[in-house]
């Protein structure tokens, strides 16, 4: 069947006809948009809210933010996201991840942003994860027939619709427009060290306990529940000989360092609260499945921890829009990052080059730091589902981890990933996936306390 069974027999007693278009299986609708080849600015998304009054359905272009402000003076009603449990179940008959923008077809009342109305075509889900259905307005008009229109995105934001940009591009407009933060001095120091296989842990130690602050947050690090070490730990010398390894501390240093070049507020979804706490499960889970996945463990750590700092240079660069971005994170679980960076960086100026998406603006940021490519591919490429190419293990280890985390409500996207495809590609099987998630159980109250002192 073309389309969900309810789907189906709504649109067929309607008369409703529609275009079925054929794309590979995917994770998630901003997978089988990307996949699809076709315009984003042509698609459009439901968005599931919900009160205590019941579930409502929203429809708006799918580059577009909802405003749950406007939402609330056009329906008098302080509605708030599903989540994707409960629209999973709303929708039974769909494959999760991809509920239709008819809502007529479940019994749910609808609004309809302006906008959408006035379309001459559309792309939609049609409820599976392996089609998409193509509709003229007039067809989609009569399928929202009693829906409720008004504004109900966020105003005065780009389309996305420009010209796509190479990476090489954005990271020469980035250095002419931009004055990029360097990398910190003590940051630097350290990733010289480490790239010299002669570098001793006295030399490491020393170059850390120059700095009283990254010397007391190693120290906390190696005395933690994490490791359990039996004994006393009175130096940052022993800590990296008895406990921690010379890769573990100069990655875990590195880390602390750099952060030092970007003023980015606490609070907030996407605040530096959250940041170190999703960083440092990340690179905990990277480095738990390296052994599986044939892939170096400090290499496989570094590329989680760093993965994010994307999100710190928007931060640091744009305060204002990366406000904005926050607030829209917060209001819109189930809209991709992307999609969110399209909408806040998307106009026709100047900012347009950060639309590419805090991934590739941390790769880049990576390459000009001169940091391991592994670790630059792994920035860049963390967003973009099916990557193949350079450094595919490391992207899809750092890929699978965020996957992982989401489950655990961790990181910055919520959006459901294909966790089994990822893990076969890994060739990860479902004891070595159990054991790598019951690791995370052990350690998180640790990991918690951790990321809270470092964002202190």
């Amino acid at each position: 069947m073309a389309v969900a069974a309810r789907l189906d027999s709504f649109l067929s007693r309607k008369g409703i006809v529609y275009r079925e278009v054929a794309i590979d299986q995917a994770a998630n609708l901003e997978a089988a948009v990307m996949t699809s080849g076709l315009p984003r600015e042509a698609f459009v998304r439901a968005t599931l809210l919900i009160d205590i009054n019941g579930v409502m359905m929203a429809v708006h272009d799918f580059n577009s933010a909802l405003d749950l402000d406007a939402v609330q003076q056009l329906t008098g009603r302080r509605l708030q996201p599903l989540t994707a449990r409960q629209s999973n179940r709303l929708f039974s008959d769909c494959d999760p991840g991809f509920p239709p923008v008819i809502g007529g077809a479940y019994d749910l009342p609808v609004l309809v942003d302006e906008d959408v109305l006035d379309r001459a075509q559309v792309l939609m889900t049609g409820g599976n994860d392996h089609s998409l259905m193509e509709m003229d307005g007039r067809s989609l008009r009569l399928a929202l027939a009693g829906a409720r229109g008004g504004h109900l995105v966020i105003r005065g934001q780009g389309s996305g619709k420009g010209e796509a940009l190479s990476l090489e591009e954005v990271a020469d407009r980035l250095q002419r427009l931009y004055r990029l933060p360097p990398m910190p001095a003590l940051a630097l120091r350290l990733l010289k060290l480490t790239a010299n296989t002669e570098a001793t842990a006295r030399e490491l130690a020393e170059l850390i306990e120059f700095d009283p602050s990254l010397t007391a947050q190693i120290m906390r690090y190696a005395r933690s529940a994490l490791f359990n070490y039996p004994g006393q730990i009175n130096s940052v010398q022993e800590a990296v000989t008895r406990v921690l390894g010379f890769d573990r501390v100069a990655h875990i240093a590195l880390g602390i360092a750099s952060v030092r070049a970007f003023e980015v507020p606490r609070q907030g979804m996407l605040g530096m609260d959250q940041f170190w706490r999703h960083s440092l499960y990340c690179a905990f889970l990277c480095q738990r499945m390296a052994p599986w996945c044939q892939a170096d463990k400090g290499l496989a750590y570094l590329c989680g921890l760093l993965h994010n700092f994307g999100l710190l240079l928007v931060g640091h660069l744009f305060p204002a829009e990366f406000e904005e971005l926050n607030r829209l994170r917060e209001a819109n679980p189930e809209s991709s990052m992307h999609s969110l960076e399209v909408q806040v960086f998307g106009a026709g100026n100047s900012q347009q080059i950060l639309a590419v998406g805090h991934g590739a603006i941390g790769g880049i940021l990576h390459r000009l730091w001169q940091l391991p490519d592994p670790v630059v591919k792994a920035a860049g490429m963390h967003q973009q589902s099916g990557y193949h190419g350079e450094h595919e293990r490391y992207v899809l280890i750092v890929q699978l981890a965020n996957a992982l985390l989401k489950e655990r409500g961790i990181g910055d996207e919520f959006n459901p990933d294909d966790v089994a495809a990822l893990a076969a590609a890994l060739g990860l099987d479902d004891a070595a996936l159990a054991a790598i998630q019951a690791d995370i159980e052990n350690v998180a109250g640790e990991l918690d306390a951790l990321a809270a002192s470092l964002s202190s």
